[in-house]
């Protein structure tokens, strides 16, 4: 008979960007503790069906979202996550950190202390409690802004990152820490290098979040850069799908390896922008202005170790991710509460 499986869900605190968002009420994974799949709910976890458990910790926040304590679906603590101590992952199996700060735009300046807070030193932190849980998996959210301007596409994990903000500066040091508590302690980590993750609930400064209400309320939508630059965006509960994969796996198999998780193909924005006229059939006219600093020009994830070590496989297209997010977009955003809610998903990257 299958062992239940018990992990811990990490979601910590977005300074001052976006109103808060908590675990089990969004639908996907937040990559940093606002980002889309960040907050996941228990009924979206195809794993609960194998027998899994899951027990979210959030330091967040519940501002004008109205995300309170009696909207979570599944059991959760709120504690700031560098507080954490071995004392609160005992019972559990595994730990899914998907706290941090997410943006790049925002990195630069004086927030990058927050940078550094909430994205290095509160994985210092969890790892430290980690070293004493007896944990049998680490999972950490990373990003494909580690890679920066690759130096070719599909973008292996053995290809040298090189971030060009200081968010993937931060994200590639909590990698960093992630292996060398793995070689000096043996803490068994996972890193996941989520790439573009959209979905349902997507903060607003997302791409898809954006392009959505540009559609639905009828304006020229601005794009930074020429339009030409592409992506490799990933559906939430593609993400959804190896964050659970990656905490049910031997920790023989995975730990100590970074993996690319996306979807495998790469899209422009213009072909994007294209794609949600055809979704709503409403216009949408797009304006060019100059590119911003920490922008990476395109992005596209070899999948061949996620699939080999995961046993990992794209579920949900750019095109079937598209429908369900503008479906739930259009319902959010003409039902009594106003408008949609921001949500956790991996950061556009």
């Amino acid at each position: 008979m299958r062992r239940t499986t018990r992990a811990a869900v990490i979601e910590g605190t977005v300074r001052s960007l976006y109103p808060a968002i908590r675990f089990g009420d969004g639908s996907w994974y937040r990559e940093q503790s606002e980002d889309m799949a960040r907050t996941i709910r228990a009924r979206d976890l195809p794993g609960e069906q194998a027998g899994h458990e899951a027990v979210g910790l959030d330091s967040m926040l519940f501002h004008e979202c109205g995300l309170g304590p009696e909207r979570a679906t599944v059991d959760t603590i709120r504690k700031d996550v560098r507080e954490v101590g071995p004392a609160d992952l005992d019972g559990l199996d595994a730990v899914i950190h998907l706290a941090g700060q997410p943006g790049v735009r925002a990195s630069w300046g004086e927030e990058f202390d927050v940078y550094l807070r909430e994205n290095v030193l509160s994985t210092q932190r969890l790892l430290e409690a980690a070293r004493s849980a007896g944990l049998q998996k680490f999972v950490i959210a990373s990003s494909s802004s580690v890679y920066g301007q690759a130096e070719r596409f599909p973008t292996l994990e053995s290809d040298t990152p090189r971030p060009v903000s200081p968010y993937g500066v931060t994200k590639l040091a909590a990698e960093h820490l992630c292996h060398l508590y793995h070689t000096a302690f043996g803490v068994p980590v996972a890193m996941l290098r989520y790439f573009t993750v959209f979905g349902p609930r997507q903060r607003p400064d997302m791409a898809f979040h954006i392009f959505c209400r540009a559609a639905l309320e009828g304006r020229p939508l601005t794009v930074f850069g020429d339009g030409r630059q592409t992506r490799d965006f990933t559906y939430v509960t593609n993400v959804v799908q190896a964050n659970i994969l990656a905490g049910t796996r031997p920790a023989e198999i995975v730990s100590g390896h970074p993996v690319n998780v996306g979807a495998g193909e790469r899209t422009s924005l213009q072909q994007l922008a294209s794609l949600i006229r055809d979704v709503p059939g409403r216009p949408l006219v797009c304006q060019s202005v100059a590119p911003r600093a920490g922008d990476v020009r395109d992005s596209l994830a070899g999948l061949e170790r996620t699939k080999r070590l995961l046993g990992y496989e794209v579920d949900v297209g750019l095109r079937e991710g598209l429908r369900r997010t503008w479906d739930w977009f259009r319902t959010s955003a003409t039902s009594a509460e106003g408008a949609p809610r921001l949500s956790v998903a991996t950061q556009v990257a």
